[in-house]
C-alpha cells in the first residue's frame, strides 16, 4: 500500500491501514515530525479507542484500551540500547497478542518479530503526507 494524504484524510488512512495490516506489530519509520504519532492517534481512534493518544517519549510506551483489544504504543527515540528494551520488557508486549505500534525501531532491530509490518511515513513538500506500507517481512535482511 502506498499513498499520499493531507491531514483532513487521516482517518480514512488509518482505517486504511488497519485493513490491510497482516500484523498486529506495526513499526513505524519516518523523521521527527513526520506525523508518526498523529497516525498512530488515528489509528486507536479508528480501532474503538477514545483515550488521549500521546506520545510515550518520556514513558516509553503507553497502553490504550480499543474495542476487544489494548494498543501499546512505543516511542523508543530515547532507548540508548536493547537492554534499556529488555529493562521495560518489550518481548512480553511483542508476544502479548495485542497491536504494538511502535516509532523508532530502528533502535531495537534485532529484537522485533519476522512478521511485523513496516510503515514509511514521509512528508512532502507541499504538507501532505506520503505513506507505504510494507508487509510482513523478514527484519533481519
Amino acid at each position: 500500500m502506498t499513498t499520499t494524504y493531507k491531514i483532513n484524510d487521516l482517518a480514512t488512512v488509518a482505517k486504511q491501514v488497519l485493513e490491510e495490516m497482516t500484523s498486529k506489530t506495526l513499526l513505524f519509520y519516518g523523521d521527527m515530525g513526520s506525523g508518526k504519532t498523529t497516525l498512530i492517534k488515528a489509528m486507536v481512534k479508528a480501532l474503538g479507542g477514545d483515550d488521549d493518544t500521546s506520545s510515550p517519549t518520556f514513558s516509553i510506551v503507553n497502553e490504550y484500551e480499543v474495542e476487544n483489544d489494548v494498543v501499546y504504543h512505543f516511542d523508543l527515540f530515547r532507548i540508548e540500547n536493547e537492554t534499556e528494551a529488555y529493562d521495560i520488557g518489550i518481548e512480553d508486549y511483542l508476544y502479548s497478542g495485542h497491536y504494538n505500534f511502535i516509532e523508532w525501531p530502528e533502535k531495537i532491530k534485532a529484537l522485533l518479530p519476522h512478521d511485523a509490518d513496516r510503515l514509511y511515513v514521509s512528508i512532502n513538500q507541499d504538507g501532505s503526507r506520503s505513506l507505504k506500507l510494507d508487509h510482513a517481512m523478514n527484519l533481519t535482511q
